[in-house]
């Protein structure tokens, strides 16, 4: 009986043993974890090193976190499969980039693309297996085993710690605070222009983060008119609740307006005040890995001496090429798509960025006493690409313009009142050109030259607007008096940095053809500027003073010094009367950035 038992002992050690090594290898080689891998970069596309990185579990818990390194580049690995975690990225002047439910999957790599910004920061998801991913390359298999954080014979102890104190921590409503106060002083905008400002006027812009998770920028402007004391302010509200919805912005404005005829009386005893409100969104979708949509819409009402509210929605698909460049479509209907203009990377700038769109009115004129809004239809086809500091772009446009405002210029008493929407200075006035179509291609040429220069050069043919006879009796029939002829232009840009003062100077020239009024294209695929004559803006940073928790910067802008795109006509009583959609202004101001 021993014997019997002995044997089959030594059967079934004999059958495990043979066994073993099989479940062994099987369940070796069935993945129990998971990593997460990223790449922290700037707007335009610079890694960013020292940026720190938390890792937090389902219960939003940091359990680990890390450095990027030179490269812009961090990782945790041996991850439990089937958790979800969250991403949080903090970078000084940026907003935190934050990215909820990423699932690690077994044998699988979450790689992240982090784009920092100063107002909304974007993260991009992709899972890949092992040798398979794009990021995935020796560097981050070098991150992964030589961080600190990834090492398990030193990960148990820190995570303990970091749980503790975020325990122990309070969550802060408002982070990443700054702000932007400017002090200006100048010219007044016209309403038919871009611009429309006070002669003396303050402006603020505050962003935040709140709950870390939703991005809030607050702005406004107010300012007086110097001559006759009339206020003009509006405010400007843009929120995004995390980084998967859309930016939502409402902005309001009133302006009180003296008479047309010189006669300076307030907005409740004379005209009436013009009021603004305009609620926009701007999202993206990403179609395909390389094909991308930014689109949105606004809804505006104006009123003043009647009511006219209008839809204004637009949209930009921008296919990349890789190493061959990107071509981008674009097209909007209605007032000019604001939002969708390049952001700044620098958080200074993009505060600027948003008082300028606060100052952007709706181009408004007066036709047979009842307000009209200048309505756009734009569809633009363009191409860009970068080779190393050099960047080339091409575009062409076709648009259609109803109810085009211009700015007159002239002696009072030459039109009636109904016809005439005088700015805010009450020297020059808005009038109503009737429509016009158009279309025009153009070519830039931009060379970076280190950190401190940029120079660029373009060159194109655009509609442009002439006179059929140089006597104008009425504004009724400026429509039929003006005219679209093609019209070749070209223009060149240069920007430098100081190296001892730290003065930013840029300066513009574009040259059209005498005679000639050639409306601004608000370009939906090119960032070369098109502003007409001579600009020239300053940007000079003061030392900052003792106990004062700000920097400042004194800025100076001049606008169209050489005065061209500027129309002369005649009246029957010969009178002579200039028109132009970019008058000459001149303005400076004191900033205090917080």
């Amino acid at each position: 009986m021993r014997k019997l038992t002995r044997k089959l002992a030594l059967a079934a050690v004999a059958t495990v043993s043979m066994g073993l090594p099989a479940w062994c290898a099987s369940s070796l080689s069935a993945p129990l974890s998971g990593s997460i891998a990223g790449f922290v970069r700037d707007g335009t596309g610079i890694p960013q090193m020292g940026a720190s990185v938390f890792l937090m579990n389902r219960y939003e818990r940091v359990i680990r976190q890390a450095l990027t390194n030179e490269r812009g580049i961090f990782g945790f690995d041996t991850l439990t499969t089937g958790d979800v975690y969250s991403i949080r990225v903090s970078l000084t002047s940026f907003v935190p980039a934050i990215r909820n439910g990423i699932t690690v999957k077994p044998g699988m790599q979450s790689l992240l693309y982090i784009n920092m910004a100063s107002v909304l920061s974007s993260v991009e998801l992709v899972y890949a297996a092992p040798g398979q991913g794009a990021l995935m390359s020796d560097d981050w298999k070098w991150t992964l085993r030589s961080s600190s954080e990834t090492r398990p014979v030193m990960r148990a102890l820190p995570s303990i710690q970091v749980v503790q104190e975020h325990r122990e921590k309070k969550p802060n409503p408002f982070s990443d605070t700054r702000g932007l106060v400017e002090l200006s002083g100048g010219d007044s905008g016209s309403l038919g222009a871009t611009m429309a400002q006070a002669d003396l006027g303050t402006s603020f812009a505050v962003a935040t983060s709140v709950f870390e998770r939703n991005q809030l920028l607050v702005s406004g402007n107010v300012g007086y008119v110097s001559g006759s004391g009339l206020p003009a302010a509006g405010f400007r509200t843009t929120w995004a609740a995390g980084n998967d919805t859309p930016e939502m912005v409402v902005t309001v404005r009133q302006i009180s307006l003296p008479e047309p005829a010189g006669g300076v009386t307030s907005g409740q005893q004379g005209l009436p005040a013009l009021r603004t409100v305009s609620a926009a969104t701007v999202d993206r979708l990403q179609i395909l890995d390389k094909l991308r949509l930014d689109y949105g819409s606004s809804f505006d009402a104006v009123s003043f001496e009647g009511h006219v509210n209008y839809f204004s929605p637009y949209a930009r698909l921008t296919w990349d090429l890789g190493g061959a460049g990107e071509v981008q479509a674009g097209c909007s209907f209605g007032a000019p798509p604001i939002e969708l203009y390049a952001h700044s990377g620098d958080p200074d700038l993009e505060m600027n960025r948003d008082l300028a769109a606060l100052a952007s009115l709706p181009r408004l004129s007066l036709r047979d006493g009842q307000v009209q809004a200048q309505q756009t239809r734009n569809l633009e086809l363009g191409y860009q690409k970068r080779s190393g500091s050099r960047v080339f772009a091409v575009s062409g446009y076709s648009e259609k313009v109803t109810n085009a405002a211009a700015t007159m210029s002239g002696p009072a008493g030459v039109f009636d009142r109904g016809d005439l929407l005088p700015d805010i200075s009450g020297n020059t006035n808005v009038v109503n050109i009737g429509s016009y179509s158009r279309t025009g291609v153009s070519g830039s040429l931009t060379q970076h030259l280190g950190d401190k220069v940029d120079v660029g050069a373009a060159a194109g043919s655009s509609g442009v607007l002439e006179a059929v006879s140089s006597s104008v009796p009425s504004p009724k029939n400026l429509g039929s008096d003006l005219h679209t002829d093609q019209s070749y232009w070209a223009s060149a840009r240069a920007s430098v940095v100081l190296p001892v003062s730290g003065t930013r100077i840029s300066a513009t020239y574009e040259w059209m053809p005498p005679g000639a009024m050639m409306p601004v294209h608000f370009s939906l695929t090119e960032d070369f500027p098109g502003e007409p004559g001579l600009n020239i803006h300053f940007r000079q940073p003061i030392p900052a003073v003792a106990g004062l928790p700000a920097r400042m910067e004194a800025v100076a802008d001049l606008q169209n010094l050489t005065a061209q795109g500027y129309l002369s006509l005649t009246t029957p009583d010969s009178r002579r009367i200039y028109l132009t959609q970019n008058p000459r202004a001149l303005r400076g101001g004191l900033s205090f950035i917080f």
